[in-house]
């Protein structure tokens, strides 16, 4: 019997930062997993926060959401302001997003998004996490870590554009193994 794909959606409104969406779509893409990109808006096309990219979705969160959390095994939310910010005042990502966490369901929050999307919903309370630094102190009930990627159950945070690779890396690692992120990592020169 063939080993199903694992599933990844990375959550996009207008003003993401570009790396961190790009990076981890293309690095997991390359180790195999099904990466599918939802605008949480009607419109499938977002921009990115500088304007340099005008991303086509392949679909829209509100259609996701007629499939369930059974259909993924990650959620991926790139930072930017204001895309990190545009991503947490829709009510549909957060219930997503709960939902995901809830079924134990891997959630990946990078720079902005661990604070202004993650921490709103309780989900870092009592955990180890990383974000953007000097945003830190603004999540008191969560316990950050000086690191680039921080692991903690199913919440995986990462710091910034700067460490898009790692992150991408990182979640190759959680939802397939170690020898399938080092892989990509030797092969993108990481």
């Amino acid at each position: 019997m063939e080993k199903q794909a694992k599933k990844a959606i990375v959550l996009l409104a207008d003003g993401f930062e570009d790396v961190e969406a790009v990076t981890p779509i293309d690095y997991l893409k390359r180790a195999g997993i099904e990466v599918t990109s939802a605008s949480i808006s009607g419109n499938l096309t977002v921009t990115s926060r500088w304007g340099v990219i005008k991303l086509i979705t392949d679909t829209t969160l509100m259609d996701v959401q007629k499939s369930g959390i059974e259909s993924w095994d990650a959620v991926i939310l790139p930072g930017g302001i204001p895309g990190a910010t545009n991503l947490a005042a829709s009510e549909e990502t957060n219930r997503f997003i709960k939902e995901m966490a809830a079924a134990g369901k891997l959630v990946c929050a990078i720079c902005a998004s661990p604070v202004v999307i993650l921490a709103p919903l309780g989900l870092l309370d009592g955990k180890k996490f990383t974000c953007y630094p000097g945003m830190e102190d603004k999540i008191p009930q969560g316990k950050w870590q000086d690191t680039d990627v921080v692991v903690d159950g199913n919440i995986l945070t990462s710091r910034a554009a700067g460490t898009s690779g790692q992150f991408a890396v990182a979640i190759i690692e959680k939802l397939l193994d170690e020898a399938a992120a080092k892989k990509i990592a030797e092969a993108v020169l990481l």
